[in-house]
């Protein structure tokens, strides 16, 4: 277990000692004696916060909104910064799924959630408080991790899959950063535009083009965290200029770049998701092959 320290906070922050069973599936464990409004900085990933022991969680969404407990949240949570964490003695494993293995593992598309904390009991029923005494019982981290994964593997093993080609469109916004064009998604997996762009928001959660600002986001942000200047993050994640960038960490997080950096949230990610890079990873699944369209006949000389 790491300690992350941030101002007069100090989180106590464990991570798994063996990867996933599930591709596309990441999780982290986190003891904060007293959490104090922490931002919810959005993520291109379905994330569930699983709350187990005596103490209390409040996430605060606008407008006026509180939930309590266990939640799950699709892409996105906390855009414009409308979402907040506080409690005392606050103990839970956070699960970031890739939004392509989610509709299996939640047993409902993340589209179902639209970007808000949801409880989760409201999504697995009595599943739900079941697991959160399984994790208040057993005695350590690592044996959480293994009851969380087991849990989720089995789920999605059982659940449905999205479409070969919307996992494939994921997977290029994903590897590129956001830095693709995705009027050219459709063509490469063989579909028409329209298909792609209803079957696409309908299993993962948001539209391509969303996806597409969110994975940019994201990568800006933790370059940002990670001390680079904020015109150099503009030019080397995709925007237009430093305003452009300006503009898109406002509208996600309601904040600017500056205090962005400083984000508790991002700057513990080192420690809690090491080796995962910025994204939910792309997961993509196995019999999946880029769709190669066949090439045009040459007129006859």
């Amino acid at each position: 277990m790491g300690t992350f320290t941030h101002g007069a906070a100090v989180w106590d922050v464990a991570c798994p000692q063996r990867p996933s069973r599930v591709a596309g599936l990441t999780m982290a464990g986190f003891r904060v004696r007293d959490l104090d409004s922490l931002r919810m900085v959005p993520h291109p990933a379905v994330t569930l916060l699983l709350e187990f022991g005596a103490g209390s969680t409040v996430l605060d969404c606008a407008p006026g909104r509180q939930e309590r407990g266990s939640v799950v949240a699709g892409p996105g949570l906390g855009t414009g910064g409308a979402v907040r964490a506080r409690g005392e003695n606050v103990e839970c494993v956070q699960v970031r799924l890739s939004p392509v293995i989610a509709r299996a593992v939640l047993g409902a598309s993340p589209a179902d959630l639209d970007g808000a904390p949801v409880p989760l009991g409201d999504v697995w029923g009595r599943e739900a408080s079941r697991l959160r005494e399984q994790l208040g019982d057993v005695p350590s981290w690592q044996d959480r991790f293994a009851l969380t994964d087991a849990l989720l593997a089995r789920r999605y093993e059982a659940g449905p899959p999205v479409d070969p080609e919307v996992a494939w469109a994921w997977h290029r916004i994903v590897v590129s950063r956001g830095l693709i064009r995705v009027d050219g998604l459709a063509a490469e997996v063989g579909w028409s535009r329209k298909r792609l762009w209803s079957r696409f928001r309908s299993q993962l959660g948001l539209p391509p083009k969303s996806a597409v600002k969110l994975v940019r986001f994201d990568h800006a942000a933790h370059c940002l965290v990670a001390g680079e200047g904020a015109a150099r993050v503009a030019a080397d994640t995709g925007y237009a200029d430093q305003s452009h960038l300006h503009r898109d960490v406002m509208a996600f997080t309601g904040a600017t770049p500056a205090t962005l950096a400083d984000e508790p949230f991002l700057a513990v990610d080192h420690l809690a998701w090491p080796g995962h890079g910025t994204t939910a990873g792309p997961h993509v699944p196995r019999d999946l092959r880029p769709v190669r369209r066949p090439e045009p006949r040459r007129p006859p000389h």
